[in-house]
């Protein structure tokens, strides 16, 4: 349990028996009437985003999630297999849970499973990845009225927009939360 007072981005709540991860929160005190707290919190399963208030010092319950690092192995089928890196056990996660991490999964590349009563709940990747183009058009210089950009097929089958002057087997840095190019990969 942990008082409204106490929350923090990340942390993971329990309301109405669903499991909700804080987003962003903010205390208010008004000038007249009593103090709350103004939250957004994401169902951990579903993604579903809302906003709730409480009153400022409210008891909330808290749920226990296990963060651990793990390493990405191979694609099998249905199934993603992650190997816990402290006992070398492997765990395979349904493609459902690991959704669009799946364009940036290298094999062994290490990003952070939260389980929760041993259920999975999501996967963290790292906030950037260097993946190579394999496939993209030759770009035109004089081919754009403004700074011109070209889609991009990745090592893992992702497709970005790109600037016009990458070529294929070029290695690229790319946000895990948004896909977009963040530039060169300085080798």
């Amino acid at each position: 349990m942990a008082t409204t007072n106490d929350l923090k981005n990340g942390m993971v709540l329990r309301l109405e028996g669903q499991l909700w991860s804080v987003v962003e929160f903010q205390h208010v005190k008004p000038g007249k009437g009593p103090a709350f707290v103004r939250t957004k919190v994401k169902n951990v399963l579903t993604g579903k985003t809302v906003d709730k208030t409480f009153n400022a010092g409210v008891k909330v319950e808290t749920a226990t999630v296990d963060r651990r690092d793990m390493q990405y192995l191979y694609h099998d089928g249905q199934d993603y297999v992650f190997m816990d890196m402290e006992n070398y056990e492997q765990l395979p996660i349904d493609a459902d849970i690991v959704g669009d991490a799946a364009n940036y999964l290298l094999e062994n590349q290490n990003v952070i499973i939260a389980t929760h009563e041993g259920q999975v709940l999501f996967i963290e990747m790292p906030p950037s990845v260097i993946l190579e183009i394999t496939y993209t058009e030759p770009g035109l210089q004089g081919d754009r009225s403004n700074a011109g950009t070209k889609p991009a097929t990745l090592e893992t089958g992702a497709e970005i927009q790109v600037p016009l002057f990458l070529d294929q087997g070029t290695k690229v840095k790319v946000d895990t939360r948004t896909g977009s190019y963040l530039g060169r990969a300085n080798d």
